[in-house]
């Protein structure tokens, strides 16, 4: 049985988000009478889609207006790949910059671009410009009110799906964060929303966070559908009794009654700051978006002082109003004047106390981030066989070509741009031949635009973790020179690891994660 994923809409205002929605689900996500009359999204809207294989996808339908990026991140929290919208005549947009920056954040890495309103312009001069952005994505130019591109749409869509992996936990606590709450006559007070971990069944007693009330679940929907239990990844609706719908709020959890979920006003985190943002100061106030709810609060950095772009960083948040997260949620951060994302991160403790900037608290922190109980050996990995892999997609000749050329390239391959012209192909369609052969396995993206065969990242990988053990961290100028190469390529190798959790970043080292 396929994993039950929810597919998250993104793009600027007017990129035609919801009317696609419609012409591929047959249901117009706009509910309101007042986003009917002005044309445009405000709240978020659902929708159940079924691709052709028969997977049934949970749908999300967010608002591109700058003035409703806060409900955007609330929709996108709970989502599992994106659908981007990019009209072909305004190509990519603030809007388009932002929502990418917080899919970014969140870690949603599976997706499908769509270059809408192709009866309009050229869409594959809008398909060059987001293939830098998104790079690995399948482009697919579509026009919604003529049906044209649509089956090549879901096709992608069920290729993307199939490459994704659910970020929900099943044996987990359970846990419903709340993004709507009405009422229905005879019926009561109904919430609905992404169920992050665990499952809820009719007739189960919960409790709804942070008031900490206990309600009692009556019945239980999965896509308009009454079932006897909800699965995690499912996007679910919930009868209570015990409560009216005017106490329940958007950003509130419903959860199962053993409590081992709390409401926090702190949090111990690792967070980084998007390129070219501004550094924060220590006790800087942001807006901290967790699930559908968010909080402003002060950030306290745990081993340094000032954040910097692109630096991972330890911080306590001081939180001015309470959030309910687990450790491994991922947080997103945005600046509250003049509002915009600047960054985001991972929740390491949940529920610390309040402390400062000790060495004693930055350890524990990186032992935690590494996986390592503090105080407790390493736990040593299970011999089990290896979960099976999607079926690899077909690769066409194109595909095959740039295969080739990236193994030639060797440990300098060419920036996507250049590997797409020596294959004789568009940017666009490189892009989508590069995101088949990462599906297959034959390509790995490291960088916003470059692209490695697995075997050399693999060796390259490996002499790194060798020169971090021998010399106890690397530098970027010592990797490049031991390397041979450019700043260029040892600096989009050390990210990698990074992001990888190989190495963490020190400073100006690099350090194997397992050590710290």
């Amino acid at each position: 049985m396929s994993q039950p994923l929810t597919l998250g809409t993104a793009g600027h205002i007017d990129h035609g988000k919801t009317e696609l929605v419609r012409a591929l689900t047959g249901r117009w996500t706009d509910r309101l009478p007042e986003e009917r009359e002005r044309g445009i999204s405000i709240e978020l809207g659902y929708a159940p889609l079924a691709l052709p294989g028969g997977r049934r996808l949970s749908v999300v339908d967010v608002p591109g207006h700058e003035r409703f990026v806060r409900t955007m991140v609330a929709g996108a929290s709970g989502v599992d790949l994106f659908l981007l919208c990019v009209a072909a005549d305004d190509g990519v947009m603030p809007q388009t910059l932002e929502h990418v920056a917080v899919l970014r954040q969140l870690e949603v890495v599976a997706g499908v671009v769509a270059i809408t309103k192709a009866d309009l312009a050229d869409p594959s001069l809008a398909a060059a410009e987001v293939t830098e952005l998104v790079p690995g994505a399948e482009c697919v130019p579509v026009c919604a009110p003529r049906g044209e591109g649509l089956a090549e749409l879901l096709a992608a869509l069920e290729r993307a799906a199939e490459a994704a992996r659910s970020r929900r936990v099943g044996d987990g606590p359970a846990r419903l964060h709340v993004d709507r709450s009405f009422t229905l006559r005879g019926i009561g007070t109904v919430v609905t929303g992404t169920l992050w971990s665990g499952s809820f069944a009719a007739g189960e007693r919960a409790r709804l966070l942070p008031s900490d009330r206990e309600v009692r679940i009556r019945s239980v929907q999965v896509h308009d559908e009454a079932v006897d239990r909800a699965e995690a990844g499912q996007r679910v609706a919930l009868n209570l009794s015990g409560i009216g719908w005017r106490e329940v709020e958007r950003g509130d959890v419903v959860c199962g009654p053993d409590g081992s979920l709390a409401a926090t006003w702190l949090v111990d985190a690792s967070v980084m700051l998007e390129d070219g943002r501004r550094p924060l100061r220590r006790g800087a106030r942001v807006q901290v978006h967790h699930g559908t709810r968010e909080a402003p609060a002060r950030v306290a950095r745990l081993d340094g002082d000032e954040l910097h772009p692109g630096e991972p960083a330890l911080v306590q948040l001081r939180l001015e109003t309470p959030l309910v997260p687990s450790r491994g949620d991922r947080l997103v951060l945005r600046q509250i004047a003049p509002p915009d994302t600047i960054g985001g991160g991972e929740v390491l403790d949940p529920h610390p106390r309040k402390h400062g900037a000790r060495p004693e608290v930055a350890a524990r922190l990186r032992a935690i981030q590494a996986g390592v109980e503090p105080g407790a050996e390493p736990a040593r990995r299970e011999e089990t066989p290896p979960s099976p892999k999607p079926a690899a997609p077909d690769l066409d000749a194109p595909a095959l070509r740039l295969a080739e050329l990236l193994e030639a390239d060797g440990p300098t391959p060419r920036a996507d741009g250049d590997l797409a012209e020596a294959a004789g192909l568009s940017p666009a369609e490189a892009g989508a031949r590069l995101g088949a052969l990462e599906r297959a396995g034959r390509a790995v993206r490291v960088g916003r635009n470059l692209h490695y065969a697995p075997d050399v990242l693999e060796e390259l990988s490996k002499h790194v973790v060798a020169l971090c053990e021998r010399d106890g961290a690397v530098t970027l100028a010592g990797l490049r020179d031991d390397l041979g190469t450019s700043r260029r390529y040892a600096q989009a190798l050390l990210e990698h690891l990074d992001a990888e959790k190989v190495t963490i970043r020190r400073g100006d080292e690099h350090v194997l994660r397992r050590r710290h």
